[in-house]
């Protein structure tokens, strides 16, 4: 389950050592690219108070709005399993693809070709500079797992994705599943 180098597709998985952040404290991060430059992901499982149609009024749909990390996110971004009805779409990994033709997007939204379970859109992303991540996981901030829903990653329960990893992950870990978000409060 734990991988050794980091690679698109991969999840990244909070230690839970991370409390306090907002944006991080018991995230789940698909990597979406990860090269000599740097690296971007989507947070999978922090789900925000908007649906799309509240920030795009023309999109007659209810599907929710993720919190993707703290960069622009004044920015819609989106992944989905239907590169084929989406062109110029980025293989992540596995039959997960990023972006694509937004105008088209929202036109197979509306006549409801696209449903909720392919497709997930998330206000920002998350951003690393050249060698940031892997010095983060050198302090062991994040725990890298693979992937192993692959395109079924859309349809992951939001709120207990973080618990069912470390859950996963056993030892150690265990005694983090059930612990408050925030310890104080024990």
């Amino acid at each position: 389950m734990i991988s050794e180098k980091l690679h698109k597709g991969q999840l990244l998985i909070a230690e839970p050592s991370i409390i306090g952040d907002i944006s991080f404290n018991r995230s789940v991060i698909l990597l979406a690219d990860h090269n000599d430059e740097g690296s971007v992901g989507f947070i999978l499982n922090k789900p925000l108070n908007y649906s799309i149609n509240d920030l795009i009024p023309e999109i007659e749909s209810s599907f929710e709005v993720y919190n993707g990390g703290p960069v622009e996110q004044d920015n819609l971004y989106f992944i989905h399993t239907i590169p084929d009805l989406l062109p110029n779409s980025i293989e992540i990994s596995h039959g997960i693809y990023w972006g694509g033709d937004f105008e088209l997007t929202k036109e197979l939204i509306n006549n409801g070709t696209i449903q909720r379970d392919s497709i997930r859109f998330f206000l920002g992303y998350t951003g690393w500079g050249a060698q940031q991540l892997e010095s983060e996981l050198q302090v062991n901030s994040w725990i890298i797992c693979t992937n192993t829903y692959e395109n079924k990653i859309l349809g992951k329960s939001s709120n207990d994705f973080w618990k069912e990893k470390i859950m996963e992950l056993g030892g150690d870990y265990l005694i983090w599943s059930n612990a408050p978000e925030n310890p104080i409060l024990n």
